[in-house]
C-alpha cells in the first residue's frame, strides 16, 4: 500500500485548484477500492463546481473529478467486483457493489473531503460501485470516455430517445457528450441529423460523425434554420449538451408539435432558469432532463466497448487535448473558452 498521494484541491470556489503533495492515503473501509490513476477526464460539471456555479459549497476543501481509468492497487473487505491488478473505469454513475460514500484525506492538520469517486489525483479511494472493469481491447485513455461523456451522450440516444427509422434529430453542443450522442445516431436509420454548435472546427468534425446538416449558432438563427431544414415542421427529437439555459430553450423550441421531444443533459449555472412558452407544451412539445443517459455502467460499458471495438464508435477522435495534473487550471480555462472537445489529464 502506498502511503502518500498528490491531488488537485479546491479550497475556495472561484479560485484556482492547488496541486498538493504529501496527502495521506487512508485505510480502506469495507466496500472501498484504492486505484492508481492513469488518466482523468475533464467535464463541464467540474468547471461549474470550481467556478461556483452550483451555489454554496459545503464540503470545502475537497477533491474533484468523476471520470478516469487506472489500476486497482488494493481492495477493502467485502469487495468482490474487482481485485488488485485489474484495470478499471471510474465514473460518477452508480453500478453494482458497495456504495460507501465519501472519504476524508489528511495532510498534517489539513482535512480534505472527497465523494464516492474523485480522479484529479494520482491515487483515489473510491466506492466499489463507481468501478467497472475496463473491457479487454479498450485503451486506458479511450476508457476515460466510458466514465461520463459516452454513457451520457450515447446513452441518451440509445437508452432514452431510441429514434425510430425515419426520425429527424438535432444535437445542440458538440463537446464530448454531444459528439458521443452524434456517433450513436449512426446506429439508427435516422432520416435527418442536424448538429448545432458555435465552433466551426467542431461543426466540421460533426460531418465526419454523421451529421447531415450543421448550424452555427453564433452566426445563424438556430430555431428558424432548423425549421427551414425540416420543411417547417421541426425535428422529432432534440438532444442538448451545450451547457446554457438559452441552448436548452432553443432545443425545446426546435422540436415539432404533437410529440416532439427535447432531452437535455446540461448543467447551467444554478442561478439561471429556463423559460418556456406554455403554449408550446399545450401543442404537444415535450422536454425532460437526463440523468447520465439512464445508463447502468455494468450493463452499458460492455455494450459500448463492443461497438467501439467494431469501429462503430470512433471515440479516440474526441480526445483533443492532453494535460499534466499540474496543468489542471489551464485545462479548465481552455474548457471554459471552448477550445477543447474532451481533455485528458495524464496522471501516469
Amino acid at each position: 500500500m502506498p502511503k502518500l498521494m498528490k491531488a488537485a484541491v479546491l479550497y475556495r470556489t472561484g479560485e484556482p485548484l492547488v496541486v498538493e503533495s504529501g496527502i495521506e492515503i487512508p485505510s480502506l473501509l469495507p466496500g472501498q477500492v484504492l486505484v492508481k490513476l492513469a488518466f482523468s477526464g475533464l467535464c463541464r460539471s467540474q468547471l461549474l463546481e470550481v467556478r461556483g456555479g452550483r451555489g454554496e459549497d459545503r464540503y470545502l476543501p475537497h477533491l474533484l473529478g468523476h471520470e478516469g481509468t487506472g489500476e486497482v492497487v488494493a481492495i477493502g473487505e467485502r469487495v468482490s467486483k474487482v481485485k488488485a491488478g485489474d484495470p478499471v473505469i471510474l465514473g460518477w454513475l452508480k453500478g453494482s457493489g458497495a456504495d460507501v460514500g465519501g472519504t476524508e484525506y489528511r495532510q498534517g492538520e489539513k482535512r480534505f473531503n472527497a465523494g464516492g469517486v474523485t480522479t484529479f489525483s494520482d491515487y483515489s479511494v473510491v466506492s466499489e460501485n463507481r468501478c467497472v472493469p475496463l473491457p479487454q481491447g479498450v485503451p486506458l485513455d479511450v476508457g476515460v470516455l466510458f466514465g461520463c461523456a459516452l454513457p451520457t451522450g450515447a446513452g441518451i440516444i440509445i437508452n432514452e430517445i431510441d429514434p425510430p427509422p425515419g426520425s429527424s434529430l438535432a444535437i445542440f453542443g458538440l463537446g464530448g457528450i454531444g459528439l458521443s450522442a452524434l456517433m450513436a445516431t449512426r446506429l439508427y436509420q435516422c432520416a435527418q441529423v442536424i448538429a448545432v454548435d458555435v465552433d466551426p472546427v467542431k461543426l466540421r468534425l460533426a460531418r465526419d460523425f454523421g451529421a447531415d446538416q450543421i448550424v452555427n449558432s453564433a452566426t445563424e438563427n438556430v430555431v428558424a434554420r432548423i425549421f427551414e431544414l425540416t420543411g417547417g415542421k421541426g425535428v422529432d427529437f432534440s438532444m442538448e449538451a451545450a451547457g446554457t439555459t438559452h441552448s436548452i430553450e432553443q432545443a425545446f423550441q426546435s422540436v415539432r408539435d404533437r410529440g416532439g421531444c427535447c432531452v437535455f443533459a446540461s448543467h447551467p449555472d444554478s442561478r439561471e432558469r429556463i423559460q418556456l412558452d406554455p403554449h408550446d407544451l399545450i401543442r404537444g412539445k415535450q422536454i425532460r432532463g437526463s440523468w447520465g443517459g439512464e445508463c447502468d455502467p455494468d450493463r452499458d460499458v460492455p455494450r459500448f466497448a463492443k461497438l467501439y471495438l467494431e469501429g462503430r464508435l470512433p471515440l479516440a477522435r474526441l480526445l483533443s487535448h492532453r494535460y499534466r495534473l499540474e496543468q489542471i487550471n489551464q485545462a479548465l480555462e481552455d474548457l471554459e473558452q471552448r477550445k477543447i472537445i474532451r481533455a485528458l489529464i495524464e496522471i501516469d
